[in-house]
């Protein structure tokens, strides 16, 4: 049985058909033993895929020889993890955890962004960062129960999308604890920059953008 009901993907392809433009890759980063969460993931990310043609899903077991390329390429070094490229190219956005309950609208919305290339900022926000003098490394602590986590992360995935100097990375707190006690984690979405600048909650854009940039 399917984790998707059947009224689900017909509305996820009318999206993908509306917003999916060209064919892009879920690189996935799986472990075989110690991951609770991992064939989850695994099962949500294929029946993803399935429901459009443009979406080839590629898996990266840690424990298989050949994948230690693609782990350290995209330096992942927790699991499960996933990213989506194009035609081999990095974004530098990432998602730890797995991308369930609200958090399902930002794997979509990863699909969608790097197919279309539409990243729906403000030409503000491309104004003010495509210039950076040094990079910025975002963290946004995210639950999959909380409803104003995905527009943290869709928020900060954008961004790097936009920019090569911004990565950013979504870490479901539940599931790596060690980090969320590390940045001291107690309400979600909190978003750290470059270990400097942190904050909570669901900011619009351009006063997510402006803590950021406080970073540099």
């Amino acid at each position: 049985m399917g984790l998707l009901r059947d009224e689900d993907k017909a509305q996820i392809k009318e999206m993908f058909s509306s917003r999916m433009k060209d064919n892009v890759n879920i690189e996935f980063f799986t472990g075989a033993s110690g991951c609770e969460y991992c064939a989850d993931t695994l099962m949500i990310l294929k029946e993803v895929a399935e429901l459009d043609d443009r979406i080839n899903l590629i898996v990266h077991e840690k424990e298989d020889e050949n994948a230690k390329l693609a782990f350290s390429k995209f330096n992942i070094d927790k699991v499960p993890a996933y990213t989506v490229t194009k035609n081999g190219k990095d974004y530098g956005f990432r998602y730890f955890g797995i991308p369930s309950g609200y958090e399902f609208s930002t794997l979509l919305e990863d699909i969608m962004l790097v197919s279309s290339e539409n990243h729906e900022l403000s030409q503000d926000t491309i104004s003010k960062i495509s210039n950076l003098p040094s990079e910025i490394f975002i963290y946004v602590f995210i639950t999959p129960t909380c409803p104003y986590c995905p527009r943290a992360a869709i928020t900060s995935h954008r961004l790097a999308f936009a920019s090569d100097k911004i990565k950013a990375h979504v870490i479901e707190s539940i599931e790596f604890p060690q980090l969320a006690d590390k940045y001291g984690v107690s309400a979600v979405p909190k978003i750290v920059a470059n270990d400097k600048v942190q904050f909570e909650g669901a900011l619009p854009e351009a006063d997510f953008v402006a803590r950021i940039l406080q970073a540099i």
